[in-house]
């Protein structure tokens, strides 16, 4: 382990003089999420709406975000470019990976501001940055044109039961099951210390270098193009339109119009 961090301190003294002062840098990623849903092809619409439904959900877990970051501050959001126009369909997906809104996080102050719209309704989530226990590895591959070294943490998440698609005109007769099981699973970063920025995607931080990919469970994300200092200055500014609310807060809220729908559609 101490031969890891000396070889990143020898990287990150190398690579100092190059953001000595003031830069800024726009890191692009992909996003993409693995589907597990079971459709029962004889009861909605036959393989053709069966291929169209996959086609719309597989849009909506693919997407396209920028990171926007200088030494201290960044903010994470979807292409607006790239991003889907809304299908206007009757489905309607629930999606960690960020969504509509923006994610600003300040690693010098430790704290984060997460723009989100959820149900119609706009929310400014202020709270701190967990800390993460990553361990770091020697393993190395190249990302572009970074060396990237590998890091990993675990933690536990809840495993719901996959939803299965019916038409509307069938009665299913048995109870949803949304009794989570909790499982543990390993997070894997590839970080580059050429890029001297304790950043990355979504609410990954905390590694000496800039996060270029993460595996989480059914989650990957990885970054194809990195720009410094853009002849357009880039404005990183923390969002403030919506209800402020922590991260506990907004939770508590979330869970309660998931019971609500549950209740609705049951």
């Amino acid at each position: 382990m101490d031969a890891i961090f000396r070889l990143v301190l020898f990287i990150l003294c190398s690579t100092f003089s190059l953001f000595a002062q003031d830069f800024q840098g726009l890191a692009t990623y992909k996003a993409q999420r693995k589907l597990d849903l079971k459709i029962d092809s004889t009861q909605v619409g036959g393989g053709e709406m069966q291929k169209q439904l996959m086609a719309m959900l597989k849009k909506q877990f693919q997407k396209t975000y920028v990171l926007s970051f200088d030494k201290n501050t960044s903010i994470y959001k979807e292409d607006e470019v790239l991003a889907p126009p809304s299908s206007g369909g009757s489905i309607m997906v629930i999606s960690s990976m960020g969504g509509s809104g923006a994610l600003y996080k300040d690693i010098k102050h430790q704290s984060f501001t997460n723009q989100k719209e959820t149900f119609g309704k706009q929310f400014i989530i202020k709270d701190s940055l967990q800390p993460i226990d990553w361990e770091l590895h020697s393993d190395t591959k190249n990302i572009g044109d970074y060396i990237c070294y590998k890091a990993t943490y675990t933690k536990e998440i809840e495993e719901m039961s996959m939803m299965t698609f019916s038409s509307d005109d069938e009665q299913n007769d048995e109870e949803p099951t949304t009794s989570p099981e909790m499982k543990t699973i390993t997070v894997t970063a590839w970080y580059t210390p050429q890029i001297p920025v304790s950043n990355g995607p979504e609410s990954y931080h905390g590694l000496p270098g800039l996060i270029l990919e993460v595996n989480d469970g059914d989650l990957t994300i990885l970054c194809s193009k990195i720009t410094f200092n853009p002849k357009k200055p880039i404005e990183i500014s923390e969002p403030k339109k919506g209800k402020q609310v922590t991260q506990k807060e907004y939770d508590k809220i979330m869970a309660k119009k998931m019971e609500e729908m549950n209740e609705q559609y049951r």
